[in-house]
């Protein structure tokens, strides 16, 4: 059973905790940033791996739910608790020290609360590349991205977050630290505490800092908008980019031409690469070493694309601003998403093969629920898509909270035939529990019950996130 931080306990944290960690107006730390949610809870903000475990160890012994906070960017309701018992909620913002840097082995080591286009920066800095990269990099902290496992648009060549991390530090839900920050490649000394904790949503556990890896810089990075006639099309692209290239596809996009037209609809101010916008866009970046051109590899891309039917129209950035405009195209289509309005938005993915298959059955099971606009794009490379359901023109999505759940179940219910997955990079928080369950088989929901049960037997860490708990 779990018990509020009610004023005595508060009392108590403030005897052993400087003044500055607690937040004074914590309006910020307590509404999700779509307005969707509103949680509650003591707001700390601790500036050291022994304030965290102070403060976790007086949760444990009172019984008092947690809630690791990181950059607050989280779309399924993982960084706050709306009912129960008033919780910590631990922000890592003042936890932003680099601990060490080690270019000759292409390491450096953060705390939990830097920003992520901060770490990106000190990679630059040293002629390397930390390659994680989405749209709140300018807010997004470390650890949170890593509690979620993070994708991003260069999944496709570098992995998500996970496969960016060599070591973790992390306060246990007892208060007890675990020592993680190793720089190896190899250690074979039992059960993987590192990648068992990445992805966890702060469950399991704290993590306050990371061993990261960066990569060489590209020495040519190129980009292009090629017109696609279908989404087999964008995949045979794909293939014939990877034959051309190798591993130097670092990303592609697939965008659907609703997204353009919500582009127009909502004013933002973007560069269109094309005259007529075609049903289908690719957006493709290349990034190749010495010796070798992107350009030059983008053209000759094109050319056996367009020759053999793949292609209808491209355009290769011609310069780094042209490159800058294709992404921020790009990054603007979720924007022109929030100021639309979505009845239910869908972060999936599903095999490579089966993705046209996809996209037909999810547009059956949409228009045999009523008449709605899909936007459709992401990571194609991947298989990561964010299939988005809106109303017609005219229509506010306040008109279908009716339809909501059964749209969610008809798109969730085609990426499940597909063999695919309900949470492809934004995690499971509280908005997909019922989906873990509904969706996973019941051998792996018995395995994340056991191994919540035994790393947080006070179930006081992220109570609800991923794991339903009474």
């Amino acid at each position: 059973m779990l018990n509020p931080a009610e004023s005595d306990f508060e009392a108590g944290l403030k005897a052993i905790l400087p003044q500055q960690a607690f937040k004074d107006d914590s309006t910020h730390y307590l509404v999700e940033n779509r307005g969707r949610w509103k949680g509650h809870g003591l707001v700390i903000a601790p500036s050291s791996t022994e304030e965290v475990a102070q403060i976790v160890r007086a949760c444990f012994g009172a019984s008092v739910p947690v809630i690791p906070y990181g950059g607050g960017t989280g779309l399924v309701g993982g960084q706050l608790i709306e009912g129960g018992p008033r919780p910590v909620v631990l922000s890592m913002e003042r936890m932003t020290a680099l601990r060490g840097i080690y270019p000759d082995e292409n390491v450096l080591i953060v705390e939990a609360g830097m920003i992520l286009a901060d770490v990106q920066e000190l990679a630059e800095r040293q002629g390397k590349v930390f390659p994680l990269s989405l749209a709140s990099e300018g807010s997004a902290r470390i650890g949170g991205l890593l509690a979620t496992n993070a994708g991003g648009i260069n999944t496709l060549r570098y992995g998500n977050a996970r496969a960016m991390c060599l070591g973790l530090e992390v306060v246990r839900p007892d208060g007890s630290v675990w020592n993680g920050l190793g720089r190896l490649r190899k250690d074979n000394t039992g059960y993987d505490l590192k990648n068992l904790m990445i992805g966890a949503e702060g469950t399991l556990g704290v993590i306050t800092a990371a061993s990261l890896q960066m990569f060489p810089q590209p020495t040519s990075i190129g980009a292009a908008m090629i017109a696609v006639p279908s989404p087999q099309a964008a995949l045979r692209l794909l293939g014939q980019a990877r034959a051309l290239v190798g591993e130097g596809v670092s990303a592609f996009e697939i965008i659907h031409k609703q997204g353009f037209v919500f582009l127009d609809e909502t004013g933002l101010d973007v560069r269109k690469p094309f005259a007529q916008t075609p049903v289908w866009t690719v957006l493709i970046e290349l990034g190749v070493s010495a010796g070798a051109s992107a350009d030059a590899a983008l053209v000759a891309l094109f050319e056996q694309a367009l020759a053999e039917g793949v292609a209808t129209d491209g355009v290769v950035a011609q310069s780094e601003a042209d490159r800058a405009a294709f992404w921020h195209l790009r990054e603007m289509l979720p924007e022109a998403n929030r100021r639309i309005g979505s009845i239910s938005s869908h972060d999936v993915s599903v095999p490579l093969g089966v993705i046209p298959q996809f996209l037909d059955a999810a547009g059956q099971a949409i228009a045999a629920l009523g008449d709605f606009r899909i936007n459709c794009f992401g990571h194609l490379g991947d298989g990561n898509l964010h299939y988005n359901v809106f109303p017609q023109s005219g229509l506010n999505r306040s008109d279908f909270v009716e339809l909501r759940d059964a749209i969610k179940r008809a798109v969730h219910d085609v990426t499940h035939d597909c063999g695919g997955s309900v949470s492809a990079e934004h995690g499971v928080g509280r908005l997909k529990v019922e989906d873990l369950e509904r969706y996973s088989d019941p051998a792996k929901l018995a395995m994340l019950r056991a191994i919540k049960a035994a790393l947080d037997p006070k179930g006081i860490m992220n109570p609800g996130a991923i794991l339903r708990q009474d």
